[in-house]
């Protein structure tokens, strides 16, 4: 069964100041929804039937979800840390569900349930298995895949069912949230997702369970466990408000210079829409601002991020900056739609060896905000839709002090309204001591390189 955990406890006044106040502004929040307003006259009270209960007369529930089957091969290189366990080809499979039901208290209160069950397993968990063992306490480590934990998260939700060096079964909830909206609010509480920023690829204003750029499956984001407050003002501005409170992976218990305490204003000015945040995440501020508007039939957005570290930090402050473009055309009666995005990565060096041991660098490659060693990216994406049913895609991301670079060719066909099929690769370019195309493991010769790979997805929506 899963279960919240229970056996830390809070052990700092700042963090029990902070979950209380979350808490009481949801809860009143909720109360403000439920209660019926005093009447607007003394002769309205005569009459209670007008008034009405939403918990009492709207309680009903949506069902969804999916099943999803996947299938890839993968070619690891010779010079690669995999021909420590042995080379070739590399077969792979996993099966995953996720059964989501929104539950709704009345028109303006809901709770959100996604539960999820993973099955994975083939040679390359094998011979991962095999490298754990050998890079044991390594920083190689954290080039090695695993199953989603919440160690770092304020409820334990995830459960392994069986772990076994050839495959893994576990099953999770990814989202547990309560929502309350009124008038031009919304507050949630509890695991759920959010992002800020305006990146596609690359989002350094993305500060909460960011997907990766090379990630090609983008339907939901890992859930955090937090408060979220949304209040819109004006006719398109609002501003944003979460506590994500978390745990020391090394103890377990609650910790103060884990948490993430953020706010957002997002404003408008003539056709060019502002954001400007602050937070406070981990130990680090972080002083963000983007903005985003047209020139003719192309959108453009820029954001930077200025980080503050801490005193220990090898690197005090920090600038992280993306910008892109975007536009659809025709061509050949044919629907196009392209990116381009570039990235700059004030955290980087392209002495990559020993990149992957400076604490600044490594601290962010775990908690999974930053998935880049370089400075300098140039991203693109270009998609065409050769049916109406059937889409290609081709997105490039280059390292451009290397260079090196991934090149993601995919394709989706919906064959039925639930029914879709995809299929694509990983192809990895660039010479030796290049990002993408590896680089040493000091103090030795072999590489830390990932493998060209291809794979197909099966997913059936429900």
């Amino acid at each position: 069964m899963i279960r919240s955990r229970n056996d830390s406890t809070v052990n700092t006044p700042g963090i029990q100041l902070k979950i209380t106040a979350c808490l009481l502004i949801v809860l009143f929040a909720g109360w403000y929804v439920v209660v019926p307003s005093s009447p607007a006259h003394p002769g309205a009270a005569a009459d209670q039937s007008v008034i009405s209960n939403p918990l009492r007369n709207s309680i009903k529930t949506d069902w969804g979800g999916y099943i999803k089957f996947r299938g890839a091969v993968s070619w690891p290189d010779d010079d690669s840390f995999y021909s420590l366990v042995g080379t070739g080809t590399y077969l792979d499979g996993s099966a995953e569900g996720r059964l989501k039901n929104r539950l709704y208290l009345g028109s303006s209160v809901y709770f959100d349930t996604h539960y999820e069950m993973i099955l994975s397993g083939g040679d390359t968990r094998r011979k991962q298995s095999e490298l754990k063992k050998l890079f044991a306490g390594w920083a190689v480590e954290r080039y090695l895949s695993g199953k989603i934990t919440d160690n770092r998260r304020l409820m334990n939700l995830t459960k392994t069912l069986n772990d076994h060096d050839n495959y893994i079964l576990y099953h999770r909830l990814d989202r547990l949230v309560l929502t309350v909206q009124q008038r031009q609010c919304v507050f949630r509480i509890g695991r759920q997702a959010v992002t800020w920023g305006n990146g596609f690829l690359f989002n350094p204003m993305d500060l909460f369970n960011p997907f990766a750029p090379t990630d090609i499956e983008r339907e939901y984001k890992i859930g955090d466990d937090m408060a979220h407050a949304q209040i819109a003002f004006g006719m398109s501005g609002d501003a944003q408000f979460l506590y994500v409170p978390r745990r020391d992976p090394s103890t377990g218990e609650l910790s103060e210079d884990q948490d993430s305490l953020a706010g957002k204003i997002h404003f408008a000015l003539g056709a060019t829409e502002f954001d400007i945040m602050i937070a406070s995440h981990f130990e680090d501020h972080v002083i963000g601002a983007g903005c985003s508007g047209y020139w003719g039939d192309t959108a453009w957005r820029l954001d930077a991020a200025w980080t503050h570290t801490d005193e220990e930090s090898n690197k005090n402050n920090f600038l992280s900056l993306v910008a892109n473009i975007d536009y659809s055309w025709v061509w050949w009666n044919k629907n196009f739609y392209g990116f381009l995005e570039g990235f700059y990565n004030g955290l980087g060096d392209d002495n990559y060896s020993e990149s992957i041991m400076d604490n600044d660098i490594t601290e962010r490659l775990d908690r999974g905000e930053l998935f880049t060693l370089g400075r300098y990216y140039l991203g693109g994406h270009i998609r065409m839709e050769v049916h109406p049913l059937v889409n290609i895609f081709l997105t490039v991301i280059n390292n451009m002090d290397d260079p090196s670079g991934i090149l993601q060719p995919s394709l989706t066909w919906d064959i039925t309204q639930n029914l879709q099929f995809t299929c694509g690769g990983n192809i990895f370019y660039g010479g030796r001591e290049t990002e993408y195309g590896g680089f040493k493991i000091i103090p030795t010769d072999i590489l830390i390189k990932t493998p060209d790979n291809a794979y197909a997805w099966l997913t059936w929506y429900f």
